[in-house]
């Protein structure tokens, strides 16, 4: 009789949380969120830059109380910064840590694919980075991204570049990535638009160590502009050759990524200054906490945090709104939350909306940073600004040439 009632109470606990509709991992004091990270390889630089912030935030939110009393827990799990790694991950972070949602994604291919497993299983995704545009070009309802699509970074080197620079002629560089491939394609059409001529537009395989030979064709060529959408070692090696080769055109401009990161300065030394870079935030943008954040994560690890970082951070704020206002730990009641969001992070206003081809997708404004002294300043919008733009650029003075 007393085993029967044991059983008997072991059957209604189970009842009543799949009629609840809460996980049974929830049962438990910790509420699990699934975080897919590059933490080794290649990518491994921005993947702890978030894997930073993440931990960051998710020690306030438990000091304030968690999820409804319950601790916030992340199972941070390495993709390598390769798709088949993220997608096996994240079917493990599902099927046997039984996490009740998702987050992180850097990279785009790694993105695409993790998105595509948690579509698969109706698992909400929410993307901090991932910024290829078809992640929310494609109609997945349980996918939504923070951060803005690559079609839109050069958003505000668009207005910079007729009021300021004034090109005629343009040459691409790009890793041949969906991130790369995308980020080169719109900017192509935006000078298009604008009315400049891209007289060179060349794709390479990420990993390479020698890109003196385009750079070489790029300088016979004299273009006014030379935009490149790189990660961090291309990046650092596309400088660093430019300056070996004494490439002097009007403007180096990055397109994001790479070009941001605290390393980039650390690598390529004097050849990383007066560069510019689309850039899609800053610590002195009028969000709540922006600032306090970047203090903070300064005063922890020792060194600045800059976009990636603050999406990082932002994005574990809004899972846990998202968990708090979640009726039950379902994957229909969170995507319900997640489409319900409207809220103020240190990365900017979240809501997700659709518009054009995007689904769930968050919309932001860009900026433009440049590397002034070492230091990663706002220069656009000139009204936001931390430093003036410096232009035009002695390059050849710049990099301690003597003339």
């Amino acid at each position: 009789m007393k085993k029967g009632r044991i059983l008997t109470g072991l059957v209604l606990i189970v009842f009543t949380y799949v009629t609840l509709g809460v996980p049974l991992s929830v049962a438990s004091e910790t509420v699990k969120v699934g975080i897919v990270l590059p933490l080794t390889g290649p990518q491994a630089k921005f993947g702890e830059i978030e894997r930073m912030s993440f931990e960051m935030a998710r020690e306030e939110i438990n000091a304030a109380g968690g999820i409804r009393g319950n601790p916030l827990e992340l199972i941070i799990e390495d993709d390598t910064g390769r798709p088949e790694v993220g997608r096996s991950v994240v079917e493990k972070l599902i099927t046997k840590d039984r996490v009740v949602m998702v987050g992180g994604g850097y990279s785009s291919s790694v993105t695409y694919a993790v998105a595509g497993a948690c579509q698969q299983k109706q698992m909400p995704f929410l993307v901090n980075t991932g910024s290829a545009d078809k992640i929310t070009a494609v109609g997945w309802d349980y996918i939504f991204r923070l951060n803005p699509p690559v079609s839109e970074y050069a958003s505000a080197i668009e207005t910079l570049l007729p009021q300021v620079i004034k090109p005629k002629t343009v040459a691409i560089i790009h890793e041949n990535s969906l991130f790369g491939t995308k980020g080169a394609n719109s900017f192509a059409k935006t000078c298009k638009r604008l009315g400049y001529k891209v007289v060179l537009k060349e794709g390479y395989e990420h990993g390479g160590i020698d890109f003196k030979p385009v750079l070489i064709r790029v300088k016979q060529l004299n273009t006014d502009i030379v935009y490149m959408v790189s990660y961090i070692m291309d990046a650092s090696l596309l400088m660093k050759q430019s300056k070996e080769l004494r490439l002097t055109p009007k403007m180096f401009i990055g397109g994001a990524a790479g070009f941001t990161l605290p390393e980039f300065a650390q690598n390529t030394g004097a050849a990383c200054e007066k560069v510019i870079s689309a850039t899609l935030w800053h610590q002195v943008l009028p969000y709540p906490g922006a600032m306090d954040y970047y203090k903070k994560f300064i005063a922890r690890f020792g060194k600045p945090t800059e976009y990636h970082g603050a999406e990082a951070y932002a994005a574990c704020y809004v899972i846990a709104d998202v968990l708090k206002r979640a009726t039950s730990f379902t994957n229909i009641n969170i995507k319900k939350a997640l489409s319900e969001t409207d809220m103020m992070t240190v990365f900017g206003p979240v809501r997700f909306i659709s518009y054009g081809e995007m689904k769930n997708q968050n919309r932001l404004p860009t900026y433009v940073v440049q590397w002034i002294n070492g230091k990663l300043e706002l220069v656009w919008p000139a009204e936001l600004a931390t430093q003036k733009l410096e232009y035009p650029v002695d390059w050849l003075k710049t990099w301690g040439y003597k003339p």
